[in-house]
């Protein structure tokens, strides 16, 4: 009998940020956040990877290292070393934000080229992270939202032409792709209204699910690298090695300090719904630092910038579980799961419709969560023009990359096809410059005339 408080004590050190819990209780909780980024965190390489026009056998080998590195990247979240590292329930993943500009650095200049703009703008980052106590609060929420919406809106094109078939493809938008696409979306949008609770979360993995069976009936799928596969593997170190391109780096420099708003507003999110609290200046600090280290480190094994996740921010928010330890079990398992080749066949061999499919939604949302973001922040007048401004001269002028002729080369290659940069550099520009009081401004010469 005595040890049934302890007993009890444990099971609910799951609401708690410390303590340990039971195995058996932790594991499927942290199961759960793995489960409702999963696909997400591969969808940006499969993407880019498509976009660059990596074979089969190289994409599965970044989708491995992409599972195992956004294992280490969240225990490092987790668990921190040194400053890096918020102590904060936080899975990291591979990052969104990166797909537009990554995919035209890669076109242009070559993949390696990819790892090495990364490379040097995550020590950019953590560098920026560590010292972010001087530089924070040019950042207002209205720029984070601003940033996000447009990230939405730059991705829209990614998951339609995903969903008909992959830009570029012979067969894009034939009734095969159309009706996997479809199908995948249908899967994604029943199970989101029909499941309960936390399950909600996993309406993209059953989506995929749907799509990629239909896919096999169909023939749509290729097999062919499940052939020379092993069942385990080391992640691949630097199987690209890195090139650096001084336009490609300012470039990814920039979108490194988008990718830094987001996970301000990640993180002050969580400790508000998780935490019932302010996020503290050095959690900002130090989920900064592991978000730019982790990326470096990312690069190595030829992966994309890693970033926390706002699907797990939600999660949390739901289900209000934020102990350490348990969404650690969550990270292990990512890490095992980039150990298993066969895995990263799977995914690699994903066919493109069915990935439009599970993503179209989740882009869509992004959009929303910056319209909600901006909500948030009140439509006063100054964060209306702002937003407004900022969201039509980056969306709008990058439509017309021609605007930007007049401007140095290197201005171009960061600008011309960036809808996210411009957005990012008018709103810091307008926060600075524009007055605090135009609301009272307008009402006192609206009072005198």
């Amino acid at each position: 009998m005595a040890e049934k408080p302890n007993s009890k004590a444990d099971i609910l050190n799951i609401y708690k940020l410390d303590g340990r819990v039971p195995v058996g209780r932790a594991i499927p909780f942290g199961l759960q956040h793995v489960l409702a980024m999963f696909v997400a965190n591969l969808a940006p390489i499969i993407i880019v990877a498509g976009a660059v026009k990596l074979d089969p056998a190289q994409t599965a080998v970044l989708i491995q290292n992409a599972m195992f590195v956004a294992g280490i990247a969240s225990l490092i979240q987790l668990y921190p070393l040194w400053r890096i590292g918020s102590r904060l329930p936080i899975i990291m993943g591979v990052s969104f934000t990166f797909v537009t500009i990554l995919s035209y650095v890669g076109t242009t200049y070559g993949y390696p080229s990819v790892i090495g703009a990364v490379l040097i703008g995550g020590a950019f980052e953590g560098c920026l992270g560590l010292l972010a106590k001087y530089w924070k609060k040019i950042i207002a929420p209205v720029v984070a939202a601003s940033v996000v919406t447009t990230i939405g809106f730059s991705l829209l094109i990614v998951g339609a032409s995903s969903f008909a078939g992959g830009a570029g493809k012979p067969d894009i938008g034939s009734p095969t792709n159309m009706l996997l696409g479809t199908v995948t979306l249908l899967a994604c949008l029943f199970f989101n209204v029909f499941a309960k609770s936390y399950w909600k979360q996993l309406s993209v993995l059953f989506g995929l699910v749907v799509g990629y069976a239909l896919a096999c009936i169909l023939g749509a799928v290729d097999f062919s690298g499940f052939a020379n596969t092993g069942f385990i593997s080391i992640p691949r170190f630097l199987p690209f090695a890195p090139e650096f391109h001084f336009g490609a780096i300012a470039s990814v420099a920039v979108i490194f300090l988008v990718s830094a708003t987001e996970t301000i507003g990640d993180t002050s999110a969580m400790t508000m719904t998780g935490l019932n609290r302010e996020i503290t200046e050095k959690e900002i600090s130090g989920s900064l630092a592991c978000d730019g280290f982790a990326s470096s480190i990312s690069s190595l094994f030829g992966c994309l910038p890693v970033t926390s996740f706002s699907q797990n921010v939600g999660l949390i928010a739901m289900t209000r579980v934020v102990n350490r330890f348990t969404i650690m079990t969550g990270a292990a398992c990512m890490i095992l799961a980039g150990l298993f080749p066969p895995l990263g066949v799977f995914f690699a061999s994903l066919p493109d419709s069915v990935l439009g499919g599970c993503t179209i939604m989740m882009f869509g949302s992004i959009v929303v969560s910056g319209v909600q973001m901006l909500t948030r922040c009140g439509f006063t007048q100054r964060n209306v023009t702002i937003a407004s401004l900022s969201i039509g001269i980056g969306v709008g002028f990058t439509q017309v990359p021609e605007l930007f002729n007049i401007f140095p080369s290197l201005v171009r290659e960061v600008f011309a096809n960036n809808c996210v940069a411009v957005t990012f550099v008018i709103a810091i520009v307008l926060n600075l410059i524009l007055p605090k009081d135009m609301e009272i401004k307008i009402i006192q010469r609206d009072a005198k005339a």
